[in-house]
């Protein structure tokens, strides 16, 4: 027993002391603790200041010049608080209360929360129009409508790319599908009559007939006039396809019901919610419930539309849903059930139009002759421009649009035309008369591009132009020019997260 006992202390003594040593540590370990906890919970700018610059810097750009990207807007500083919560933490696979994960109890409500205001937004009956929020941005909505709906090579028709059309809408060259939407589906583009810069819905309803499309879209990112939505479902409907109108640009005025809207007519329709909306960076894809037609025998048939797309977002395309942008979504959707909201879209238009008169009295070419939404197209080419260097001079200046394709481009690298829209400057509180001066800075800047264009030295070759941009001949003019553009831009309210701070020295 007494050997035992003595095996049994020889065993056991070597690991007592690490034991000791252990517990007299604990403190320690809580000090360190403590230390990670106060380190977590320290401001960005004291954890990063190089990132906090960078933000602020970024800040800065976005509130000292004008911001004319249609896709693009600012959101509200409520949005932002709920977009940096703590929603950010949970994952949450799955849909309200059918979850992979525990603890979604709160996750669940601010699901939908923001489901029932998608829904009231755009005034729909939820026993006919269901939506998920949980897509990530626009692209991904319309790949899991197509992922849910279609087989693989069925036949997509949407507008072509070069008129006005988007990539996740399907686009292919003669060398390379460019598009995953081209890779995995057969896509035929439907184009603009190039004569009146509208879509050419004879035309359209040709290619249908031939074409035999499974899904017909009707959406845009850079049309500036509106769908016919009325006659897509015709054409649709004559070639057996479904309708998916992709609204993202137009959305929130559709909201607001100043422009044509498509749940009419459409069978599905997808939207990002940062654009129009003034939203964080999301999507939502509506699709229709209830009967969908009646047979000759009274039988009714029901869309069966839900479950595919809801089973293509998660668990086809997706993981766990960004819980903090679906907060964020349900208090932009609040928000644009207001009367401000309203008549924001109203001022939208007016200023657009303004613009769009203004660009037209200055002797340039708008894609259409004009506009009917938030959106200006100018073709630059009869100003002896494109689209590359002017967006270069006015990107200098502080003055952010994007080049863009007009009909009769061969090239998306250098179109030769640029894109603007209304919406960014118009939450910023700008009206008509503000528009009016913002297109007379634009003019100015198209002007100094075309200086520098027929300077000896620019050579033709786009390199040597935006070398003369940055130490050349125009780059006093663009200085004087930008100066003007931040004294300008400054007389206005900044919005979401206040101005710019003085970036920190380290």
């Amino acid at each position: 027993m007494a050997s035992a006992m003595r095996l049994f202390r020889a065993a056991a003594a070597p690991a007592m002391p690490s034991l000791r040593r252990h517990l007299s540590a604990t403190p320690v370990a809580a000090r360190n603790a403590a230390r990670d906890i106060a380190s977590m919970n320290a401001p960005l700018s004291e954890i990063d200041p190089d990132m906090a610059n960078i933000i602020e810097n970024e800040k800065k750009r976005q509130t000292r010049g004008i911001q004319l990207i249609p896709s693009e807007n600012f959101t509200s500083q409520a949005v932002m608080e709920a977009v940096g919560s703590v929603m950010t933490n949970k994952y949450s696979e799955g849909y309200p209360h059918k979850r992979y994960y525990g603890g979604n109890e709160f996750i669940d409500q601010s699901e939908e929360l923001c489901q029932q205001r998608a829904l009231a937004a755009f005034h729909l009956d939820p026993e006919r129009w269901g939506v998920n929020v949980q897509a990530l941005s626009g692209s991904p909505a319309n790949l899991a409508v197509y992922t849910g709906l279609l087989k693989p090579h069925d036949r997509i028709l949407s507008l072509d790319l070069p008129h006005g059309g988007h990539l996740s809408h399907g686009f292919m060259t003669d060398k390379k599908r460019v598009s995953a939407t081209s890779m995995f589906f057969e896509s035929m583009p439907y184009r603009l009559d190039e004569s009146t810069g509208l879509i050419d819905y004879d035309a359209l309803a040709a290619t249908a007939k031939l074409f035999r499309p499974k899904m017909i879209i009707a959406g845009a990112s850079a049309y500036p006039r509106h769908y016919d939505y009325g006659r897509m479902r015709e054409i649709a409907d004559s070639c057996g396809a479904l309708l998916l109108a992709d609204m993202a640009h137009i959305s929130g005025l559709v909201a607001a019901d100043v422009v044509p809207g498509p749940f009419g007519h459409a069978d599905v329709v997808t939207t990002t919610t940062h654009k129009a909306l003034r939203g964080p960076r999301g999507a939502l894809i509506f699709f229709r419930k209830g009967v969908r037609s009646v047979t000759k025998k009274g039988v009714e048939v029901p869309y069966k539309l839900e479950d595919a797309i809801n089973s293509a977002v998660f668990p086809g395309l997706q993981g766990g849903p960004h819980n903090h942008t679906i907060a964020g979504l349900a208090v932009a959707l609040k928000q644009a059930q207001s009367e401000d909201f309203v008549e924001y879209q109203k001022q939208v238009l007016r200023n657009s139009s303004a613009l769009a008169d203004k660009l037209t009295s200055d002797g340039y070419t708008l894609v259409s002759g004009g506009t009917s939404n938030h959106l200006q197209l100018v073709d630059l080419r009869p100003s002896g421009m494109d689209g590359s260097r002017a967006e270069k001079v006015l990107e200098s200046a502080g003055i952010a649009l994007n080049k863009n394709t007009v009909p009769g481009d061969t090239s998306a690298f250098n179109p030769g035309g640029i894109r603007m829209g209304a919406h960014a400057m118009t939450s910023r509180g700008c009206d008509e008369k503000d528009f009016e001066t913002i297109g007379a800075l634009l003019h100015r800047g198209v002007g100094i591009a075309k200086d520098i264009k027929k300077s000896e030295g620019s050579g033709g070759k786009l390199q040597a132009f935006r070398d003369a941009v940055e130490s050349g001949v125009g780059a006093e003019d663009i200085k004087a020019l930008k100066a003007d553009v931040v004294s300008f831009a400054e007389k206005f309210e900044t919005v979401g997260s206040g101005p710019p701070q003085q970036p920190s020295l380290h």
